[in-house]
């Protein structure tokens, strides 16, 4: 219960400071009805996690007191609704040109991926190549691993999906990333499992050529 206490009031500051823009540690004990010490507790944690910080500042009496303000990186703390957007836009697009032209892009954010991760696989054998594609999955939110599942065969699984609902909908956004890992790992893959079509996991089985 006291963790979930804590959690709260680390979010209910990180709430103030995003609609208040700038707080001193008087201003948050004075707001959440807590003590100074408690308050430099969640700023403590909050600074580990770099979703603050902050400047000194000059006051009319007494020592620069600290005031505090988001990180950029607390950006990611509140909550976007950027799959939403996403699929509204395509939605658009299909119905003024189409399943072929949303097809067609998706053909194009493969090649734009192709051409940003070749460089990373150059010059490497194929487990090397599946290493740097997990770290890239990794990077990019999808909670990938991989394993060497034979002698010669290897097994990348994805534990998450970021743009799975936009994946639910437009099957073809699945079928261009089975594509890119053929091309960039100069393989044959295939998917036994989807977490867009239901499954818990995405799991490819690479084979070299």
């Amino acid at each position: 219960m006291k963790d979930e206490l804590d959690l709260s009031t680390r979010n209910r500051i990180m709430q103030m400071l995003k609609t208040s823009g700038e707080l001193t540690t008087k201003d948050l004990t004075d707001q959440l009805g807590i003590t100074g010490m408690a308050v430099r507790r969640h700023i403590s944690i909050l600074e580990k996690e770099n979703l603050i910080q902050f400047t000194k500042v000059r006051i009319p009496m007494g020592r620069p007191a600290a005031v505090y303000r988001l990180t950029n990186d607390a950006d990611d703390f509140f909550p976007k609704n950027y799959h939403a957007v996403a699929l509204d836009l395509l939605s658009e697009l299909e119905g003024e040109a189409g399943e072929t032209m949303v097809n067609h892009l998706f053909d194009l954010r493969k090649t734009t991926l192709m051409k940003r991760y070749s460089d990373k696989m150059a010059n490497k054998d194929l487990e090397s190549k599946i290493a740097s594609l997990s770290e890239i999955q990794n990077e990019n939110g999808y909670m990938a691993t991989w394993e060497k599942s034979g002698e010669h065969d290897y097994t990348l699984t994805e534990y998450n999906c970021p743009i799975s609902r936009v994946a639910n909908k437009y099957n073809h956004a699945c079928s261009c990333e089975l594509s890119l890992f053929e091309s960039l790992l100069e393989a044959d893959v295939s998917r036994s499992d989807c977490l867009a079509k239901g499954d818990k996991k995405c799991v490819y089985l690479i084979r070299p050529r």
